[in-house]
């Protein structure tokens, strides 16, 4: 135990006297939580241009086009004339969509002719054209309603009878989980969770490749030899300590974000715990395989980078093929992500939770057993590769 104390502040000193890991483990959390919380702060995409070329130039599409105007979600440029290219416009003004009102659009209405309303969306931009299209879609039905109704009540009918005339059974869409459709609440406490992941990654690539790279581990490690797992322990505590530190920032900096806390916060620390253990136990894993530092770190980043991209958060892994899924169920940001939205977005059941935390734990055992026994490996050839060059040395003596 002496031997195990001596190592771990040993530990604590190498981490922190390494300037590199302190820039990255410390300031990168906060950097990333900072710019990415003013990067997502509205929540919601307002004023999205749109364009509307009026070919009719009445009251009535003026009309259209002022409803059109009164929706916040989108910010109307009004074409009197026709421009050369529409195409053009759309990318000079970065316009999410194009809504063309016909020419005759006033009179073919009067006459109940039933003109045709173009509407073109930009889906170069999915996000910006799905806020558009939905504003355009509801701020036009409520014009083409109230149009229809109006017509029938001129012709002598009366205001509730028309209403049901032209609705004749009523739909309530309820919005369930994030309500207002805030793009901060779904996005950025995700992201932080890829940061963690990242980070943790990165700091352990270089917790055992260091060590075998310059040399150091034969000597500082000697007594413990016989202890693989212990020695997993002494490399991974610093980071567990500090990643507590990490999480407390981001408390504070959901206070100051105004994002709401996951539901069960007990149960989001024991899912969050679990979490960092089974990615510092894959990072160890990596660093014993890979006795290259650098080369550790960048297997590292490749397995981090398209974590977020494939961990079913904001595409459903149901839609991936087969080698992806599992591909993106060996990495422990997955599952995480997974329970992570049933406590923060959807506000779901604790007991959800637990087929996630199930995963998380048998990810953290695995690597724990594969870089124990990676290690023990790792450490038989080391030591007896060592033992000849000492025998050497005192014979020369």
């Amino acid at each position: 135990m002496k031997e195990f104390f001596r190592l771990l502040k040993r530990e604590f000193r190498l981490f922190i006297g390494n300037s590199t890991l302190r820039t990255v483990f410390f300031l990168a959390p906060v950097f990333y939580a900072t710019l990415l919380g003013f990067v997502y702060k509205s929540g919601k995409v307002e004023n999205t241009p749109v364009l509307v070329i009026d070919r009719d130039n009445t009251p009535l599409s003026s009309q259209l086009t002022d409803m059109l105007d009164d929706n916040k979600s989108i910010s109307i440029i009004k074409y009197a004339q026709e421009p050369l290219s529409i195409k053009d416009e759309v990318i000079r003004h970065e316009a999410a969509a194009v809504v063309i009102i016909p020419s005759r659009f006033e009179a073919d209405m009067l006459q109940k002719k039933y003109p045709e309303l173009n509407v073109y969306i930009n889906t170069g931009n999915v996000l910006t054209a799905n806020f558009a299209s939905k504003a355009l879609q509801l701020t036009i039905g409520t014009f083409s309603a109230g149009a229809s109704i109006k017509a029938l009540q001129k012709a002598g009918m009366p205001a509730t009878k028309a209403a049901t005339q032209y609705e004749p059974f009523k739909a309530n869409y309820i919005t369930l989980f994030n309500t207002t459709g805030n793009y901060l609440i779904f996005m950025w406490p995700a992201m932080l969770a890829v940061v963690l992941q990242q980070v943790i990654l990165l700091a352990m690539a270089v917790s055992f490749a260091a060590e075998f790279e310059r040399g150091s581990f034969v000597k500082e490690y000697a007594k413990m030899k016989r202890w693989a797992f212990p020695t997993m322990l002494i490399k991974v505590f610093p980071i567990w300590v500090f990643s507590i530190l990490i999480v407390g920032v981001y408390y504070f900096m959901h206070m100051i974000f105004r994002v709401p806390m996951p539901e069960g916060i007990f149960n989001f620390i024991l899912l969050t715990a679990v979490f960092v253990g089974s990615a510092s136990f894959l990072g160890v894993f990596i660093s014993i395989l890979i006795p290259d530092a650098l080369k550790a770190t960048q297997i590292l980043m490749v397995i981090a980078s398209p974590a977020f991209i494939i961990s079913g958060f904001t595409w459903p892994l149901s839609a991936m093929p087969a080698f992806v899924q599992f591909i993106a169920n060996i990495i422990p940001l997955t599952p995480f992500l997974q329970a992570f939205k049933i406590l923060l977005i959807q506000k779901g059941s604790v007991e959800l939770t637990f087929p996630y935390l199930k995963h998380l734990s048998i990810l953290l055992v695995v690597y724990a057993v594969i870089g124990w026994i990676a290690l023990k490996i790792k450490l038989w050839f080391i030591f007896k590769k060592a033992v000849p060059v000492e025998s050497k040395e005192l014979h020369e003596e």
